[in-house]
């Protein structure tokens, strides 16, 4: 559908990028991906074949064996890997959301160590900053590291790891007090550690364990784990920037890229949704004439094709604002909210333009509709982002009286 969600203003090499990913998304993801998923099968063929694309290593920098590509050419390809199968782009995510933390704030010896590996792919990263019992509530994080010599020693129960199992290197948040008296604010004695591990389950290192995939709705094929961690010993060189109680706001500078990167998510399901209602709506005939000349269905039509293009502008204008170095949370939230609330509506409206097939296991859209929740609530539910978007038009527009 090149009509809708096109992007002005890109170079020969983005549209290259873009143009190779998406004949890799139509011959290689889209024909096999709803198999895939509904045997919750991870996608290895695939992930090599993105690996064999560069990738892993598109939004690192070239010194380090990346292609030194921006956020908008990294949320363009989501948008289209997603269109083709959404756990995919979430393979992709949380390697890149660890691999632009190294970036942005790593030390000299951790970028050296970590980021060429990462950008050939041999690397796989992961971010863990939730807890069974805090949800949205980063200050409420029990998971605790204490300082033993040259070591720390963690402790704590993580939640919803993407990548858990696969990854080989996961950025974890944690409470550190060491240095912090009493009464130090929650998010300011917070410290993200680089902890290497094994991929697969159980123990993957001594006091690690990944106990095994979350069994979900949607978004299968990608494992989403727990990780444990029991006297799990780290070395403080593996301190993300070397310095204790920066792991809050390290954090949240990677969940800014990842809400980018949700709603590119979100921009992707709901143009392959659309691709998927228009289609259908001119083959299937009702009283005598395809559905799509039905004014019902083309109402549902237009207002899916203008979602999409709406959605996919915001995306687009957050990336840009990141990529120019500006403050973005205000439009990655506003993206963010809008995209996955415009995805989930498109999605519905073309399962009910699928009408009693839709509900099949046969349709595509079957597959699309237990995927559009999880964009809801993934970096941050709708709640959550108007939080942050009602504070920063507060900000924009304080009274002066």
């Amino acid at each position: 559908m090149a009509r809708l969600a096109q992007t002005a203003g890109l170079t020969d090499v983005q549209q290259e990028i873009l143009s190779t990913v998406r004949d890799f998304v139509d011959k290689e993801i889209i024909p096999v991906a709803t198999g895939l998923e509904h045997r919750d099968e991870y996608p290895q063929a695939i992930v090599d074949g993105l690996k064999e694309l560069g990738l892993f290593g598109l939004m690192i920098p070239e010194e380090y064996g990346g292609l030194g590509e921006s956020l908008l050419t990294y949320a363009l390809c989501v948008e289209e890997i997603a269109r083709g199968w959404m756990s995919v782009s979430g393979i992709i995510n949380t390697h890149f959301i660890v691999a632009y933390m190294l970036k942005q704030h790593g030390t000299q010896e951790q970028k050296d160590h970590f980021l060429p590996r990462m950008a050939a792919g041999d690397i796989r990263g992961a971010f863990s900053m939730s807890e069974p019992g805090l949800g949205s509530d980063v200050s409420a994080i029990t998971s605790k590291a204490v300082k033993d010599g040259d070591e720390y020693v963690l402790n704590g129960q993580k939640m919803w790891l993407t990548n858990g199992g696969t990854s080989s290197l996961v950025a974890v948040l944690v409470r550190s007090d060491e240095g912090h008296p009493e009464g130090t604010a929650p998010h300011k004695s917070m410290t993200t550690f680089l902890v290497e591990k094994e991929p697969g389950f159980g123990e993957v290192r001594p006091g690690l364990t990944i106990p095994g995939k979350i069994d979900k709705m949607g978004y299968k094929g990608v494992d989403t784990t727990e990780l444990i961690m029991d006297g799990l010993r780290v070395p403080a060189d593996r301190v993300l920037g070397g310095v204790t109680g920066r792991g809050f706001y390290q954090m949240m500078d990677g969940v800014e890229v990842g809400r980018v990167n949700v709603a590119a998510r979100g921009c992707g399901v709901a143009q392959r949704a659309f691709e998927l209602g228009v289609q259908y709506a001119q083959q299937r005939h009702t009283f005598g004439k395809a559905i799509a000349q039905h004014q019902a269905i083309q109402f549902k039509l237009a207002e899916m094709a203008t979602k999409v293009e709406a959605a996919h502008a915001m995306m687009v204008n957050a990336a840009r604002k990141k990529d120019s170095g500006e403050r973005n949370d205000l439009e990655a939230g506003m993206a963010k909210y809008l995209a996955s609330e415009y995805c989930k509506e498109v999605v519905e409206d073309a399962f009910r333009i699928h009408g009693g097939y839709g509900f099949s296991k046969e349709y595509e859209i079957e597959r699309l509709y237990r995927e559009a929740p999880m964009l809801l609530i993934g970096e941050g539910t709708a709640e959550i982002q108007k939080m942050i978007i009602g504070r920063r038009l507060l900000e924009e527009y304080r009274f002066q009286g």
